[in-house]
């Protein structure tokens, strides 16, 4: 029994991973000029947000380094796509803010890959893409609770 989890395990994560190739490759070809994914991945989550966030906040959310997001975060306000203040209450800290121009440039990316996705997805229909959603967001969970 645990070899045949095991092998579907392998098979799942497998897919995962030449899907993760592939995706990322469509969609920074269709991302405007100069916008990379890691940037527009950025903006999406602070226009769903709504809110500021901190680098730390953004790293845990990306599961990266305060450096790596830090080094993203500076690209993106050298654009003009986010605001950087310092936190009130706490001077060592500061606060990012997705800027009007970064929302914009959210907005046109996601026009310009959303149409991409749609048709990559499109062969699967929506009750399926529906009812697969629950389960990658259950693996993308407890990958993140472990250790």
């Amino acid at each position: 029994m645990t070899n045949s989890i095991e092998t579907l395990s392998v098979s799942l994560f497998s897919e995962i991973l030449a899907l993760d190739q592939l995706l990322r490759s469509k969609i920074s070809k269709g991302l405007p000029k100069g916008m990379e994914l890691s940037h527009f991945s950025v903006l999406n989550h602070l226009a769903h947000v709504g809110a500021e966030r901190t680098p730390a906040d953004l790293a845990k959310s990306f599961n990266l380094t305060r450096g790596a997001i830090t080094n993203t975060i500076n690209k993106l306000e050298w654009a003009g796509y986010v605001h950087i203040r310092p936190d009130w209450d706490d001077a060592r800290r500061k606060q990012v803010v997705i800027s009007p121009a970064g929302r914009a440039a959210r907005d046109h990316a996601f026009a310009q890959i959303g149409p991409i996705l749609a048709k990559a997805t499109g062969a699967a229909g929506p009750e399926n893409l529906k009812s697969i959603l629950p389960i990658l967001r259950e693996l993308r969970t407890s990958l993140t609770s472990e250790p």
